[in-house]
């Protein structure tokens, strides 16, 4: 009797060593060759479960982006039900940052992989609708005369912190910094003691 291969436990192996290779070398490393090498099956393998490239990359910030979901879920739950709204978008972004070695390594695809939707139209159809609900959810949360373009300037400065802790311009104490700054500004300072 054949051995039952689980689809999506192989396709996720393929994923994860691209996202090593994207990681370590930058997505312009990324072939069928290397991811194939990286998993330690073949080239061929891979390309059964992935026709193309792009489909492979695209499979990949899936799988980027259910284990970022997975750590802001968490993060959350620890906070109890009804957190306050600066609590709440203070703890989801801080998750979302790449503040420890994994957050590093997934932050790293991240930003690789939105070099590669700048180029690649369909790839990003997807991240602008999630964009847009993730603005949307942030400036439900905001106490502002214009929640949609402060909830696009919290998610920018997030973006933008995250690549200074990724270049190492910023440590996670200066990033956490600028970030709790801005906050501050969208939901007046709290109570020092």
């Amino acid at each position: 009797m054949p051995k039952k291969v689980d689809r999506q436990e192989r396709r996720t192996l393929i994923a994860d060593a691209l996202m090593r290779v994207a990681a370590d070398q930058g997505l312009e490393a990324v072939s069928l060759r290397h991811v194939a090498a990286a998993a330690g099956v073949s080239s061929g393998m891979v390309q059964h479960y992935f026709r193309t490239k792009d489909e492979m990359m695209a499979f990949a910030l899936d799988v980027v982006r259910d284990r970022n979901q997975v750590r802001v879920t968490e993060a959350l739950a620890r906070l109890g039900e009804r957190p306050p709204p600066r609590l709440l978008l203070r703890t989801m972004i801080a998750t979302l940052l790449p503040l420890d070695e994994h957050t590093r390594a997934d932050g790293r695809v991240a930003l690789a992989f939105l070099a590669y939707t700048a180029v690649r139209p369909t790839a990003a159809s997807a991240l602008r609708e999630e964009t847009a609900q993730l603005v949307g959810f942030i400036a439900g949360l905001l106490p502002s005369r214009n929640p949609d373009a402060d909830a696009a300037g919290l998610l920018a400065l997030m973006e933008g912190l995250g690549v200074y802790l990724l270049g190492g311009q910023y440590t996670a104490d200066q990033a956490l910094g600028a970030l709790d700054a801005q906050l501050d500004l969208l939901f007046g300072s709290p109570a020092r003691p």
